[in-house]
């Protein structure tokens, strides 16, 4: 069943059953760099797709290559002087030349790896197109509704678009799950700490629930977390590649910052906040966003109020969006039940 995710009726949840996430390709960005393989074996490919894309060959560790055009999530390659270009994952090259035995460039467990002492945060090579400085951004106390938060002591990662396209909008993408110690801690339901008024994972009635649940398993053993992690890096660079700023709430295997912290810093930061899930079933349900319940004693408590007609606004426009590009939606392409 669907987890509880209390507040997030203040920004949109897009929620998934079984889905690959935005599977139109964004536009290439022409580059003219040399760049270095950083992987044991990287795949390249005839088309920048997975499911499509049919492998060509791999490359290994250091093989250097020539980038003509990276969209965030692929690159467009020229391999040995060919003038054929194929395509390969951005995530898995680096501007510098791995040395032999050196691991890929991906984040550590626990948040970004190379985060300064005054906070900012290292550009991956794979983002460098798209963004110019990235830094972390805290909770601060200062906030309203902060004081509803548990789990506060993590940071989000903020990525700074530096293109001549830049929209001057931020997205806070909220890979959901991933707060080790969260499903042990409770935080209240509703924000004027009375009781909730619809059921769901913690029943009506209740005034507390888990500050973030483990989520769900999949049938091959991975969590929910991390799947949706690797969502949410995706989305980023497709967000970046289209000139957004990017907030990312948890950049890493873990962040300690449960679902009030991460709906407070996101609607203190940024434009619109997206959080990522999927439901735990045994067949392809489709995707769908969480609609504030028709309910007039919840609609009209605030912050609710000032927001859940641009929240379902929003949710109906990225469900109509991934409709057009072939996604299945379950039912209408909402559920009510928070």
């Amino acid at each position: 069943m669907r987890k509880q995710k209390r507040f997030k009726t203040l920004k949109p949840v897009l929620c998934a059953g079984l889905f690959t996430l935005f599977t139109m390709t964004m536009p290439m960005t022409a580059l003219a760099d040399t760049v270095y393989v950083n992987a044991s074996k990287l795949n390249y490919r005839s088309q920048p797709l997975t499911a499509s894309g049919k492998v060509l060959g791999t490359l290994s560790r250091g093989t250097e290559v020539s980038r003509v055009k990276n969209n965030g999530e692929w690159s467009e390659i020229q391999v040995g002087g060919s003038k054929t270009t194929v395509y390969v994952a951005s995530r898995y090259l680096t501007a510098s030349k791995p040395q032999a035995g050196n691991g890929s460039t991906s984040t550590a467990a626990g948040g970004t790896a190379a985060v300064s002492a005054d906070g900012t945060v290292s550009v991956p090579d794979s983002l460098k197109a798209y963004v110019d400085k990235a830094w972390q951004v805290g909770m601060n106390s200062g906030w309203k509704y902060a004081d509803f938060s548990a789990i506060n002591s993590g940071h989000a990662v903020y990525y700074h678009n530096g293109t001549a396209n830049r929209k001057n909008k931020v997205i806070a993408v909220n890979a959901g799950h991933g707060t080790s110690g969260g499903a042990s801690v409770k935080t209240y339901c509703h924000p004027d700490k009375t009781a909730k008024v619809t059921s769901g994972t913690t029943s009506a009635g209740a005034t507390k629930a888990v500050a973030v649940s483990g989520g769900m398993t999949f049938a091959d053993g991975t969590a929910e977390s991390t799947v949706t992690l690797r969502m949410a890096q995706i989305f980023r660079d497709k967000l970046l590649a289209a000139g957004y700023d990017v907030l990312m709430i948890r950049d890493g295997k873990d962040v300690q910052l449960d679902n009030v912290a991460r709906t407070v810093m996101a609607n203190n930061t940024a434009d619109c906040h997206i959080a990522l899930h999927w439901d735990s079933t045994k067949k392809d349900k489709g995707a769908f966003y969480m609609s504030v319940p028709n309910n007039a004693a919840y609609r009209a408590m605030e912050p609710v109020k000032s927001h859940w007609e641009s929240h379902n606004k929003l949710g109906g426009a990225l469900v109509s969006g991934l409709k057009q590009n072939g996604v299945k939606i379950f039912s209408s392409g909402s559920w009510r039940w928070i």
